[in-house]
């Protein structure tokens, strides 16, 4: 059965979208932007800093359904500069420490908001 999955500790989807489903032992993460969901606002600095903010996110999320970070499967990153992936590489490998998940990162023309970062997940019990 689909449930649908909700935390202020997170930001509010930016369209019609929920911050995650799970189905099947199964959670599907929309891709998180570094919104504080404090304050609704970007994050302050670079790309390091919109990094760290979208794993906060990832994990509020994560923890909300009942997950770890050790139960994440699959990351899809998405930059809007390429030259920023070493910077990003590095904060997402201080995230996952052990057994890294499965990732794909793309460069693209442009993302919600104006960030340097989105990554959505996937992760499974």
């Amino acid at each position: 059965m689909k449930k649908v999955i909700h935390t202020q500790k997170a930001p509010k989807a930016v369209g019609p979208y929920s911050q995650a489903i799970e189905i099947n032992g199964t959670l599907y993460i929309s891709g998180q932007i570094p919104v504080n969901p404090e304050t609704g606002e970007i994050v302050k600095g670079g790309i390091r800093e919109q990094t760290e903010q979208v794993l906060k996110n990832i994990e509020n999320i994560l923890f909300t359904a009942g997950y770890t970070r050790d139960d994440v499967v699959k990351s899809t990153c998405l930059l809007d500069n390429m030259d920023n992936f070493q910077d990003m590489n590095e904060v997402y490998s201080g995230f996952y420490l052990k057994d890294p998940p499965a990732r794909a990162a793309f460069g693209v023309v442009k993302l919600p908001l104006g960030v340097m970062i989105e990554i959505e997940t996937v992760a499974m019990k």
